[in-house]
């Protein structure tokens, strides 16, 4: 990851778990102690899917992993997007890589510059 790019955050609670995204309130009931930034990591590909009714401005197909890092012991689950035309298949190891536009900014019925547009694919290892 270079400076410029945002982390993958993940927060981890005082029990040990780790959830991506963060949230305010761990499983624990408890408050974040601290974060993990999920693009240092490798995950394994538990399923896919390729779904061909996407939303306005996101590409058709559109490759969808839900992965699994271990880190330091602890699973902590994300789904996303597979980058490119990638083949990806359960047991892949795949890395986080950032992406600028998920999808196309003006294809949508929002104003553009109300939301955010950027996050991370999986790409094969």
């Amino acid at each position: 990851m270079s400076d410029d790019e945002p982390a993958m955050e993940a927060y981890r609670y005082p029990d040990g778990s780790i959830t991506y995204p963060g949230h305010p309130v761990g499983p624990g009931g408890e408050e974040p102690v601290g974060t993990v930034d999920l693009s240092d990591y490798t995950a394994t590909v538990l399923t896919w899917t390729n779904s061909t009714a996407t939303p306005p401005g996101v590409r058709q197909p559109n490759t969808l992993a839900i992965v699994e890092f271990d880190v330091d012991g602890e699973p902590v689950r994300a789904i996303g997007q597979v980058t490119g035309e990638d083949d990806v298949d359960i047991g892949d190891e795949v890395r986080p890589v950032y992406c600028e536009e998920l999808r196309e900014p003006g294809a949508g019925i929002r104003e553009p510059a109300s939301q955010e547009w950027d996050g991370y694919r999986f790409e094969p290892v």
